[in-house]
């Protein structure tokens, strides 16, 4: 597991990944505390997706990114670093070190297509399950659905 870059708030942006062939994760919503989006990106065509968790679309994302998609970028610019993120979504930075800023811009210049928003619901569903890890009491016990992490060190 790769310690993040810099610490992040969770608040706007709970949940961030690189996985599937997208960077995609869940951006609270600004002007409602109940709702959140499941944004994505496609690697390599940037093809962005962006709904809230009850598969209603983003009235932002109509021919570009919205604001959750660039909330998205930074955050993940937080949690993996900017060279991570550019390599794992193919993006040239025309400056050379790249930045949220840049990354997005980048994608932004290719013109993407909206993208498919039925990738939400495994996204979303990962972030509630990531979720109810928070619920469980504090333990020294092993979880047997974590047991595939490899242990940090022997307890005594």
């Amino acid at each position: 597991m790769t310690a993040p870059a810099r610490p992040r708030k969770l608040a706007k942006v709970p949940f961030v990944e690189l996985a599937d062939g997208r960077l995609q994760g869940v951006v609270s919503s600004g002007s409602d505390i109940e709702r959140v989006y499941v944004s994505s990106v496609a690697v390599g065509t940037y093809a962005f997706a962006c709904s809230t968790n009850n598969n209603r679309p983003c009235g932002g994302a109509r021919g570009s990114f919205c604001n959750h998609i660039r909330a998205l970028i930074n955050e993940a610019v937080l949690q993996y670093g900017a060279e991570r993120v550019a390599r794992y979504l193919r993006v040239e930075s025309a400056d050379g070190e790249p930045s949220a800023q840049s990354i997005a811009a980048g994608m932004s210049s290719a013109r993407p297509q909206q993208g498919d928003a039925r990738t939400a619901a495994p996204v979303f569903s990962r972030f509630l399950r990531h979720l109810a890890y928070l619920e469980l009491a504090p333990t020294t016990a092993p979880l047997p659905e974590m047991q595939w992490f490899p242990p940090t060190r022997a307890v005594a």
